[in-house]
């Protein structure tokens, strides 16, 4: 419960205490809009290393050079919300995750979400998902990768290696741009906290970043299922971490 509390109260402090930073940040957004994103990213990116560092958990992170020098698509399994948190310290350039639009309704933690290039979609508003992947696909062209959980919700399952089914739709950003797909298997984030409410632990957290997949490469039937397809991807990278930890 202390871990819990020391994460809660770091989290609410900043959130309280950046709010002239943020508004520094808007200033200078109008002389070099790039240098504010990757200055958002530096402090956030900071902020998530200290709560990470509190459960007492430790990153690994596998795969790095598989990451092309260009924006991508990252898709991984979800099975925590320490899983955005593992994404964003680790990524090697600017990137945003698509969240729920549920998170608008938290000022100041939804400001910085914008600043670090989020998406939110709206998953019961279909003409509202379609503007979220149009954004998705501009952000690519200026060279902001996109991170998506195509599960759409946190997997609960007692196995590692089961994943809901992915959605089609959420890839079409990568289908739309030509950007790589970037398959991401995380393990060990939900040993954190989820396994375990409300308690934090330490964890031993793998992050691997798989080879880049390029949906013009793939096989008409794969193109057509390519969630589908990125998806048993994932799911031999988390046998192959299971086999390591083995």
């Amino acid at each position: 419960m202390i871990r819990f509390l020391l994460v809660l109260i770091v989290l609410l402090g900043f959130l309280i205490s950046s709010i002239p930073l943020l508004i520094g940040e808007r200033l200078a957004a109008r002389k070099d809009h790039k240098k504010e994103q990757e200055h958002c990213l530096a402090v956030v990116q900071a902020m998530f290393r200290m709560m990470i560092r509190l459960t007492g958990s430790q990153v690994s992170v596998i795969g790095l050079e598989n990451i092309p020098e260009e924006a991508v698509l990252y898709v991984g399994n979800h099975r925590s919300y320490f899983d955005i948190l593992v994404g964003y310290i680790t990524v090697p350039g600017l990137t945003g995750f698509v969240a729920k639009k549920e998170m608008l309704r938290y000022p100041v933690l939804s400001d910085w979400m914008r600043n670090v290039n989020c998406l939110f979609l709206d998953r019961k508003n279909m003409k509202e998902g379609m503007k979220m992947i149009l954004q998705g696909i501009e952000n690519v062209k200026k060279g902001i990768s996109v991170w998506i959980f195509p599960e759409g919700t946190r997997c609960e399952s007692e196995d590692p290696l089961e994943l809901l089914p992915f959605k089609e739709g959420s890839l079409k950003i990568a289908e739309k741009s030509g950007c790589p797909i970037i398959p991401v298997a995380i393990t060990g984030t939900a040993d954190i906290f989820e396994k375990h409410l409300p308690f934090m632990r330490p964890s031993k957290v793998t992050i691997h970043y798989g080879e880049p997949i390029y949906s013009n490469r793939l096989m008409p039937e794969q193109r057509r299922r390519i969630g589908a397809y990125t998806r048993d991807v994932i799911i031999e990278m988390l046998k192959e971490e299971q086999a390591r930890r083995a």
